[in-house]
């Protein structure tokens, strides 16, 4: 499992490899300095996981995961406690205080799961305000245009993201969402139910109560698939 570490603290990144050493599962593939420099690794590496500092100087640990479009699991490694109840909001796997004793790393890479594929978005970071969440893409059941951002509805959640609905469907599982028309995509995975409408095109609702008409267009391709 591929590995990058975020720190800016040299001497922190020398101790955390030697830590990560003893665990023959994880494969050390870069360490950055600064946000600026995790962002160069993230496209070049795919890490699986990111070791992740909060503090440091430019771009804290939270501002990175904004600015990354496929967020691989996260654990965060910090000297400040005071961050350890917004890491667990944003549903960060695991968090570490440091200096981090070897039976506290070892729970954390015990929660390690493998990535099905790098091609397909697997999870979010979404910042609405002053919240923040980490999002399995799997949860999120509709997708829904607003400009050149779009709103991703999970949960009770209805924040907006800074990302075209084009540019997120380029990146999402095709096997499980589907273009419902120009505004919306929908999770398969959450469909509830399939109606016909007066007009003949179908409508789609979804688990939670939402409901979204296709176009005719895509309601005739839905059918093809689905072969109804």
């Amino acid at each position: 499992m591929k590995a990058l570490i975020v720190d800016d603290e040299r001497m922190a990144r020398l101790e955390f490899g030697r830590l990560l050493g003893e665990h023959q599962e994880i494969e050390i593939v870069g360490e950055a300095r600064t946000g600026e420099e995790a962002l160069e690794f993230l496209d070049q590496l795919e890490p699986d996981v990111l070791f992740l500092d909060v503090r440091m100087p430019g771009m804290t640990g939270f501002d990175l995961l904004v600015r990354i479009d496929d967020v691989p699991q996260v654990i965060f490694t910090t000297a400040y406690d005071e961050y350890a109840l917004k890491a667990f909001e944003v549903s960060a796997l695991d968090y570490l205080l440091k200096p981090i004793a070897p039976a506290r790393l070892a729970t954390a890479i015990a929660k390690l799961r493998p990535r099905i594929g790098h091609r397909c978005l697997e999870q979010v970071f979404v910042k609405d305000g002053d919240r923040c969440w980490l999002v399995r893409v799997a949860d999120i059941f509709l997708l829904e245009s607003e400009g050149n951002y779009t709103r991703i509805h999970f949960a009770n959640q209805r924040p907006l993201i800074p990302r075209s609905l084009a540019a997120l469907q380029e990146r999402l599982d095709p096997a499980m969402f589907f273009r419902a028309g120009r505004k919306h995509i929908v999770n398969l995975k959450w469909v509830e139910r399939i109606e016909p409408t007066i007009g003949g095109n179908l409508m789609v609702a979804l688990r939670g109560g939402a409901t979204v008409e296709m176009s005719r267009r895509q309601s005739t391709r839905f059918r093809e698939a689905l072969s109804l």
